[in-house]
């Protein structure tokens, strides 16, 4: 299974952008679907998750009521909407798809099993 993640761009402050990830291949059933950044020169940081089963989100600390995360069941699609983009939210943004639950599910990046190839995203001042 392999994680496509697109939508990634260079947006100005105070711009807005909308990731999107689907897996190709073959459908796997899905516990939750998270998103990850790297940005130049630091670790990979926790952004926003979604519990499939009822669209339940989680939010990093950093994202919080900028960011929102959505699924679409029907196109196994999961979405992450990120507004009044600042700077520091310039990264590599990953998806990540976990199958089964997991007691450090959504934070920790080491229990998905899938991973997208990542999208830039690039935020000027």
């Amino acid at each position: 299974v392999q994680l496509q993640a697109y939508g990634g761009g260079l947006v100005q402050t105070g711009g807005s952008l909308r990731l999107s990830c689907a897996p190709s291949g073959r459908t796997v059933s899905t516990y939750g679907m998270g998103w990850f950044r790297q940005p130049p020169r630091k670790e990979r940081e926790f952004v926003a998750a979604i519990r499939w089963s009822d669209g339940r989100p989680y939010y990093g600390d950093s994202v919080g009521g900028r960011f929102t995360i959505s699924r679409d069941n029907a196109k196994n699609t999961v979405y992450l909407q990120m507004s009044s983009l600042k700077p520091e939210d310039t990264a590599v943004y990953f998806c990540a798809a976990k199958t089964l639950y997991g007691s450090m599910w959504p934070r920790d990046g080491n229990v998905y099993d899938f991973w997208g190839q990542g999208t830039q995203v690039t935020v000027s001042s």
